[in-house]
């Protein structure tokens, strides 16, 4: 009996030590940050467990031997360990999940000023990622019209066919109603507008972030139909060196450098790129389809961290260009009585930014930000020349807090605008002024729902001679509705306005020829309000995620400021455009 005993307590013993217990720790492959709700299956044991806060994950009574493991989250890529039991030693197995491309990984937006996750912005905010940017900037090294092209809601137009020349619209407006900014900051507006898509590199951003309807109250005037936000690339611990060499059959070839690296006090960026294009005109045709065109860029950064508290970055921004189309016997340099046609355009652009936070403790910081830009551009046609200098400036400083349940941001901004055109076209040189002041809050009522405010007053020097006397008022309202862990939706709105100027496509179009000087004091500045809303469903399907983004706006432009023969005027009435837009993703 004692021998039975025995054997059945040396059976017991181990049975007990062939019982092991796993740790992990789940996280994110390129943030490094934990995933809470990750979860670890062993199929074969029919056993599991989801990680806590810390993305820690515990599964008990696992027996000796080779287990494959399954981790998993939505938004990332799916992940099979095979693990021999029992383990040499007890610390936890570090497992990094990588995210899936496009929106549905968790995505920080800087645009509303917060730095909020996509996921829980009342905002309607889009972002397409590092992964969509690398993608673009291999197929289009030279500019960002492609990317901006097959952006659902938004339209790439051209506006000279000879020089290429290209604007956006967002939601069927008028370019002159949108923003371009980078980094927060507006690099490119008035006359270097219709240049600007074809100088930017995607190999320099690291993000883009678009907002389809108002945004006045976020960024000031005319922003009515919405904005889009460049995002810079950074340094990270890891320094980085791209080269990007690319040719076509268009005669076109592009020579584009990245580098970046981060030491313990101090970092730095550095981007250049040669881009040139032959004078192009396919099938035996006469003119350009297009034009011959040298650009040099020059974008170095440098960014400190002084502390925990403290730090910043300070930037360059460097572009010459020289772009001529037209007969292509004149571009080749044999122009005859015959052949005379051309479009030149020379343009050289440099502007300084810089961006400094203070985090005054663990849940508030100020931030200050500021641009100076110079724009000088050539535009020359046969016994036609129209020659400006556009100046700019932007400055602002803001104060963010945030806990659980707020998010509040106050803060004011001064941004001027200056055009000097020589000659006997001076007469359209101008001088904007605006300050403005804001505030906007977030406010997590509930699990399910968040609810956005914000609130701008702008004034403008020099004002038009409207009720407003330069005074705009600009408050917008957007709610969140988490309804179940597929299926989102939000709602809002707000109102915008634009000053006059003598920028538009059509102006653009014809080369600014006979066009008569804009009276603000006769004129009234364009005001808006707009409203939108969307549904959004996403889901796991095996390996992969669905999002479906169903998007519905209305945006009414009281007064719009349109050009008869060369002269502009306040047309009686509204402008109005309503759509829909459907957006399908299965990643």
């Amino acid at each position: 009996m004692k021998k039975i005993l025995t054997i059945l307590a040396i059976l017991a013993c181990n049975a007990v030590y062939a019982q092991n217990i796993f740790k992990a720790i789940i996280r994110d492959d390129d943030t490094k940050k934990n995933l809470p709700g990750a979860t670890a299956i062993i199929t074969a044991l029919n056993k599991g467990a989801t990680a806590d806060t810390s993305g820690a994950i515990i599964i008990n009574n696992i027996p000796d031997g080779k287990i494959e493991i399954t981790f998993s989250f939505v938004g990332y890529i799916s992940q099979d360990k095979t693990i021999n039991f029992p383990l040499k030693n007890s610390d936890p197995l570090e497992i990094d999940l990588e995210p899936l491309a496009g929106e549905l990984a968790e995505v920080a937006i800087q645009t509303t000023r917060t730095n909020q996750n996509l996921s829980d912005i009342p905002t309607r905010v889009e972002a397409l990622p590092q992964e969509e940017m690398d993608e673009k900037g291999t197929m289009r090294p030279g500019d960002i019209k492609m990317l901006l092209g097959e952006t659902t809601g938004i339209q790439v137009q051209q506006t000279s066919a000879v020089s290429n020349d290209a604007n956006f619209r967002i939601e069927g407006l008028d370019s002159r109603y949108t923003q371009l900014l980078q980094d927060g900051m507006p690099l490119y507006q008035g006359f270097s507008g219709e240049l600007s898509l074809l100088q930017v590199s995607p190999l320099d951003l690291k993000q883009v972030e678009f907002i389809k309807g108002s945004a006045s109250t976020l960024y000031g005037g005319g922003a009515i139909a919405g904005l889009i936000n460049l995002i810079s690339k950074t340094p990270l611990d890891k320094p980085e060196l791209t080269f990007l060499v690319d040719g076509n059959s268009a005669k076109g070839a592009d020579a584009d450098v990245f580098y970046s690296q981060k030491w313990a006090n101090i970092g730095t960026t550095i981007f250049g790129s040669y881009n040139y294009n032959g004078a192009y005109a396919p099938g035996g045709t006469t003119f350009t389809a297009i034009p011959k065109t040298d650009r040099f860029t020059l974008n170095p950064k440098v960014f400190f961290y002084l502390g925990d508290k403290d730090s910043g970055w300070v930037g360059l921004n460097g572009t010459y260009e020289n772009r001529l189309g037209g007969d292509i016997q004149v571009v080749d340099g044999h122009p005859d009585d015959l052949h005379q046609y051309f479009e030149q355009n020379k343009t050289y652009r440099f502007s300084t930014q810089l961006s400094f936070t203070h985090k005054i403790d663990t849940a508030s910081q100020i931030n200050f930000k500021n641009t100076v830009g110079y724009f000088n551009r050539s535009l020359t046609e046969p016994g036609y020349s129209f020659n400006g200098k556009q100046t700019s400036s932007y400055s602002e400083v803001n104060y963010v807090y945030h806990n659980k349940i707020f998010n509040w941001v106050v803060g004011s901004d001064l941004q001027t605008d200056n055009l000097n055109v020589p000659g006997s076209m001076s007469y359209l040189s101008y001088n904007i002024n605006t300050i403005g002041v804001f505030v906007q809050n977030t406010y997590k009522a509930t699990r399910w729902f968040s609810l956005e405010t914000g609130l701008r007053l702008d004034y403008n020097t020099p004002a038009p001679i409207n009720k407003t006397n330069g005074v705009f008022v600009l408050p917008r309202v957007n709610g969140l509705f988490k309804i179940d862990e597929h299926l989102t939706s939000r709602i809002g709105g707000g109102l915008g306005y634009k000053m006059p100027t003598i920028f538009n496509d059509q102006t653009e179009e014809q080369g600014y020829k006979g066009i008569e000087p804009v009276n603000v004091s006769n004129l009234k500045a364009e005001q808006s309000y707009g409203l939108n809303g969307d549904i959004n469903y996403r889901n796991t399907i095996g390996d992969g995620v669905i999002n479906v983004n169903q998007l519905f706006f209305v945006t009414k432009v009281n007064q719009p400021l349109l050009l008869e023969n060369n002269i502009y005027a306040n047309a009686p009435g509204n402008l109005t455009t309503s759509g829909a837009e459907t957006n399908l993703k299965f990643l």
